[in-house]
């Protein structure tokens, strides 16, 4: 159960509710409360369904499907997370364009890229490669209902107290997602300094 709380953990500091939220703070403020829930349930079954792929194909589908080794990947994840958690942490903002109400389908928008990738995608692995496959299932489905549910109740918050104090929750969300971005990018080194360690191991 230990090894199934550390698989789940890792991957939901790579979701990151709170760096997600910021991503997704156009929907958190035009879209319906009953609305944006229904579209981010989507997005995490979407999501879910691709890690569950992941996590049972394992290194194999890297290998023979797309002909690249799973280090590789590995260290791109690890890459990709480490500047979306330095820009965050810099106050830069995010690396790619915030989602807006009038997007195209919006929860397919939500899962790739801001859900599924690089990164969530090696944590998926990693975890079937731990984890008997009910378990890595059991600790993919935790990550992401907990990383859904944290969204909900931020959307939830920001309805309740936008007409007052809309500017402090967007401040609170902006110093929540820095702080979160500082675990996102300790994570992104160590899947680096893991690919690279399976690397030398076969040199």
């Amino acid at each position: 159960m230990d090894e199934v709380v550390k698989s789940s953990l890792i991957l939901f500091v790579l979701i990151n509710p709170f760096i997600l939220s910021v991503y997704l703070i156009e929907l958190i403020k035009g879209l319906d409360f009953k609305v944006l829930s229904g579209q981010l349930i989507r997005a995490g079954l979407i999501s879910y369904i691709v890690f569950l792929l992941f996590a049972w194909a394992g290194e194999a589908m890297f290998e023979n499907v797309f002909q690249i080794r799973f280090i590789s990947f590995m260290i791109f994840g690890g890459v990709t997370f480490l500047i979306v958690g330095i820009r965050l942490i810099l106050g830069i903002g995010p690396p790619v364009e915030t989602l807006r109400p009038q997007s195209g389908e919006l929860s397919g928008a939500i899962a790739m890229p801001f859900i599924v990738g690089p990164g969530t995608i090696s944590a998926s692995v990693l975890a079937g490669s731990r984890l008997s496959y009910p378990d890595a299932a059991l600790a993919i489905g935790l990550a992401l209902a907990v990383a859904i549910a944290a969204i909900v109740l931020l959307k939830k918050i920001h309805d309740v107290v936008r007409e007052r104090d809309e500017r402090y929750v967007a401040r609170y969300m902006d110093i929540a997602g820095r702080v979160t971005a500082l675990f996102t990018g300790s994570f992104a080194i160590e899947l680096i300094l893991k690919g690279i360690e399976r690397w030398m191991a076969i040199q």
